[in-house]
């Protein structure tokens, strides 16, 4: 099943929910689609999902207009933000009430072997003579996706279903997710504001901001060519080290306080006022690099290897190293660490009105 929308246009009086969203879903694909909250994320879902109308705009699904047809007749499931679950059933009633429904109405054995499958993928077939109020948040959130995935629906609508979890089982329920995805293969548009999410299970992602699509790609769409500043934020931890400057007349970085020069690997006019962009990942103190003179302000372990953060003037720079590497390192050492031009990222500099533009391309 494939999902577009064109020029969707939704409203909750003076709020504009969406603002003339386009979006495409293919066939067969995990598209996440990633926003903060009031995004527009939810009334996306409802929408495709007919449960709220928009004002202006089509919905259409494998090239179908969805205008007048019926929630029922989409052929979607929906999985919402909260469990949902009927507390005065069992969890088998619960998974299996969508097939008991005048809709999907099945022969008992063969709801019977639905059910059972989907609770052996999500590791809850011993607990389907439980009540839901004996369960763990992580057992009921299983619940509530397997009363979406029992059903024979063409698509997928997950809305935030991992965001009750501890992180611990989230990571676990990703994994889950991916594998019943790549198994499957039925079309899933899935709603979350965790950039890691979205980059784990997503075959393509969809960044969403007031209402709009601002960037839509693979996640090396996505990380190598982020489509301004704020994209670029919202994508890894630690998060990208955006510093600022201007374009000298020989087309070099130069830092706001005069500290340090970079080379570029794009063009932009002297004088621009920019924002240079690199990420923790992509910065050395050991590696081949134009080095930057500095001294260390703090390390923060993160398990296996370390955060550092460097004063090079009045700029902080963030790297992650090896513990190794920075064995014996302690605030005001001083360091050289080294970046490499062609993983630099130009931007704009922000504006009152909104973030930066990348400028060129990689």
């Amino acid at each position: 099943m494939s999902i577009a929308l064109r020029g969707v246009v939704k409203s909750y009086g003076r709020t504009t929910a969406l603002d003339g969203l386009d979006l495409d879903v293919r066939d067969g694909e995990f598209f996440c689609l990633l926003g903060p909250s009031g995004a527009g994320k939810t009334t996306t879902l409802k929408a495709v999902a007919g449960l709220e109308r928009p004002e202006a705009g089509t919905i259409e699904i494998d090239g179908r207009d969805m205008r007048d047809v019926e929630p029922y007749d989409r052929g979607v499931a929906m999985c919402f933000e909260s469990y949902a679950l009927y507390p005065h059933r069992s969890v088998y009633d619960n998974l299996v009430s969508p097939l008991r429904s005048p809709r999907h109405r099945l022969p008992p054995a063969e709801a019977r072997d639905r059910v059972d499958t989907v609770a052996g993928l999500l590791g809850i077939g011993d607990l389907l003579d439980r009540m839901p109020g004996r369960l763990s948040n992580g057992q009921r959130q299983r619940v509530a996706l397997g009363r979406v995935l029992v059903r024979p629906a063409r698509a997928f609508l997950l809305d935030e279903p991992l965001s009750h979890l501890d992180a611990k089982l989230r990571q676990q329920m990703r994994a889950e997710l991916k594998a019943i995805g790549d198994v499957r293969r039925t079309t899933t548009l899935y709603v979350t504001h965790d950039s890691v999410e979205a980059l784990a299970l997503g075959d393509r992602i969809g960044v969403i901001r007031d209402g709009r699509i601002v960037q839509t790609g693979t996640r090396e769409d996505i990380w190598y060519r982020p489509y301004d500043t704020e994209v670029a934020r919202a994508f890894g931890r630690p998060r990208i080290n955006l510093l600022p400057g201007t374009v000298t007349e020989a087309g070099r970085f130069r830092s706001a306080d005069g500290a340090f020069e970079l080379p570029l690997p794009v063009r932009a006019a002297p004088g621009t006022e920019v924002l240079a962009g690199v990420r923790p990942r992509d910065v050395s103190l050991t590696g081949d690099g134009h080095r930057l003179p500095g001294t260390v302000y703090v390390t923060e372990v993160l398990g296996r290897s370390v955060e550092v953060t460097v004063r090079i003037g009045a700029q902080a720079l963030s790297l992650v190293a090896d513990r190794a590497e920075v064995a014996g390192l302690r605030p005001d050492d001083p360091v050289r660490p080294a970046v490499r031009p062609e993983n630099l990222l130009l931007f704009e500099a922000d504006r009152p009105h909104g973030p930066g533009r990348r400028i060129g391309r990689r």
